[in-house]
């Protein structure tokens, strides 16, 4: 394994422990602090699709995804008053919602790699975002998948109310989906920066 598959690898781990860690901890009524550390594992995943390539991205996507099982395990074992502080429904979301956005943004960064610089990572993360979201939302919180783990309802996510407290009634889950899509396409835009300058001290061959 080379030097930058490691960093890419160290990175995308980090990345998915701190966010299923801050995911516990409430930002406002509808967003957690995970919210602002998860969407730089589309970051990682551009660089090392523009550095190393596909084979590689995918590599990195994959151990991200073993590192977020086993971070859910973990958190089915932790007993809190609720409940298992990771439900199996939960855990299915994240998984899912992860390992298809990753991977659907690694296909699309590869088809768009000779654009304009932003283009296939701005493109790529708006797509990876959207469907991470609407997978994990929606698997997670949306009645249709109640079979999924009947031990744990969600009923509260599914309580109609304003939108955003002052908006039209929506179920809460959609509030906070939206909530959570607005600060992916944010930090997409942030990460454009740091892209910008590592793909700067690439050869333009590679880049």
């Amino acid at each position: 394994m080379n030097r930058g598959l490691i960093l890419g690898v160290l990175a995308m781990a980090t990345i998915v422990v701190a966010s299923n860690i801050l995911v516990q901890f409430l930002l406002g009524d509808w967003l957690t602090w995970g919210a602002f550390t998860y969407p730089f594992a589309f970051l990682v995943t551009d660089l090392m699709n523009r550095t190393y390539g596909v084979r590689q991205a995918r590599k990195v996507v994959f151990f991200g995804f073993l590192v977020g099982v086993a971070c859910s395990l973990i958190g089915t074992q932790i007993m809190l008053e609720y409940g298992p502080a990771v439900s199996l429904r939960i855990a299915l979301a994240s998984g899912t919602g992860f390992l298809l956005a990753q991977l659907s943004d690694v296909l699309v960064f590869d088809r768009l790699r000779r654009g304009r610089w932003w283009r296939a990572p701005l493109v790529s993360s708006l797509i990876g975002s959207s469907l991470d979201t609407v997978l994990f939302f929606s698997i997670a919180f949306a009645g249709a998948f109640i079979f999924l783990d009947p031990g744990q309802p969600n009923a509260w996510a599914r309580e109609v109310m304003p939108m955003f407290g002052f908006g039209p009634a929506a179920p809460l889950w959609v509030s906070l989906a939206l909530a959570d899509f607005a600060v992916k396409m944010s930090l997409a835009l942030v990460a454009l920066g740091p892209y910008r300058l590592v793909i700067g001290r690439i050869s333009p061959a590679r880049a």
